[in-house]
């Protein structure tokens, strides 16, 4: 089991085979317009934000910052994105992580499609569902009554 808080905050049912679907829908990305601003104008600091939130939960804690901005994963993420126009398979591979820790459905394909269309909606959607784990891990109430929190954790 990886360190973490509750990977499925809304309690969203698990198929068969132990997947659930997102959180929040891939255009829901306008309830949350800030991050989707940033995404569509600075993608390297979403980008960023999302993997090092990420990481920081893989060890078992929150990001005390909310995810580094302006660190390496940006400046990496830039550099890649300006000088070869493939800066989409750096956030296709990141989605790919999110889903695997979230247990989310899908695949490579679904991720490039999505990524491909609309890579700010893809980006907010995965910083919503970092959040949510964020939120239960720092003791924030998960949206659900605690007789149903045990299905929560995905193990």
């Amino acid at each position: 089991m990886q360190p973490g808080g509750i990977r499925n905050a809304l309690a969203k049912p698990y198929d068969k085979d132990g997947k659930r679907d997102w959180s929040h829908g891939l255009m829901d990305c306008f309830a949350e317009c800030g991050t989707c601003c940033q995404a569509c104008w600075c993608p390297c600091i979403t980008y960023s934000k999302n993997r090092t939130r990420l990481n920081a939960l893989q060890q078992g804690h929150a990001h005390p910052q909310g995810g580094e901005g302006c660190g390496t994963d940006c400046m990496v993420f830039a550099l890649v994105n300006c000088f070869t126009g493939l800066g989409c398979i750096m956030q296709i591979m990141n989605r790919g992580n999110v889903r695997e820790r979230y247990a989310i459905s899908g695949n490579g394909c679904g991720d490039c499609c999505s990524v491909w269309c609309c890579q700010p909606c893809t980006m907010t959607q995965e910083a919503r569902e970092i959040e949510e784990e964020e939120k239960a891990l720092m003791g924030g109430a998960p949206r659900v009554s605690a007789a149903r929190s045990k299905r929560l954790f995905h193990i």
